[in-house]
């Protein structure tokens, strides 16, 4: 219901907000024969097209074991056959989460081109080799920036955060080894399910779902109502 302080232009109302979708038919004689090959054809296809800022950017969906879920932005890291990583602190909130209910999904939303992935599976921390040695390849602040914050706690000021990161830079200065910390590193989302969604007029959208068979014995593919 409206609030006495909200408007009914239509540029700021929520429910006159509306865009109409005008792609070409995405046809199951048109998908990879697996899901990782068809996530690398579209996640090529964005990151070529410069129409998205970070298209790596992914919503990471977590939940307690009594079922309360949370939600952020995270930047995927690297895919293959084996699934999705990024990295995090493990004491953070997802990182408990994850380690006490491994289910997690991941959403893609790319929606300059009228398409998103949504990935459902279980995540399984990374060998400790994986994260050390991606830990290598982040800037010198972003290793210290591991160090300095305390994720999903809370902090009394700004000025404390700045305080640790300046405490690690003297420590740390610009090409001294930084070492990786032991709570901060990755988890590999392994796929049971990724839908790819595509866009279209009067919201007759494509919805395939790639779905893992059991026994690894390879995937089946749904088409699902819009």
């Amino acid at each position: 219901m409206p609030t006495a302080d909200s408007s009914s232009d239509s540029t700021t109302d929520p429910a006159a907000m509306r865009e109409q979708y005008r792609s070409e038919a995405f046809t199951e004689d048109s998908l990879a024969a697996d899901p990782m090959r068809q996530f690398a054809r579209w996640f090529r296809q964005v990151a070529a097209g410069g129409m998205l800022h970070e298209p790596n950017a992914m919503v990471v969906s977590t939940a307690t074991p009594e079922g309360r879920p949370s939600s952020r932005t995270v930047l995927l890291k690297t895919y293959d056959e084996r699934g999705f990583v990024f990295f995090t602190n493990y004491g953070s909130r997802k990182g408990r989460e994850l380690t006490a209910n491994p289910y997690a999904s991941l959403l893609f939303p790319w929606h300059p081109l009228a398409r998103q992935v949504i990935v459902t599976g279980t995540a399984f921390r990374v060998p400790r080799e994986e994260t050390v040695a991606y830990f290598r390849t982040r800037p010198h602040g972003s290793q210290l920036g591991a160090w300095a914050s305390d994720q999903s706690t809370v902090i009394g000021s700004r000025e404390e955060l700045t305080h640790r990161y300046e405490d690690l830079a003297a420590r740390y200065p610009e090409g001294e080894k930084v070492p990786a910390p032991p709570h901060w590193g990755g988890f590999r989302v392994v796929p049971d399910a990724i839908e790819f969604w595509q866009g279209h007029e009067n919201r007759l959208h494509d919805r395939l779902r790639y779905v893992r068979e059991a026994g690894d014995a390879g995937w089946r593919v749904e088409r699902l109502c819009p």
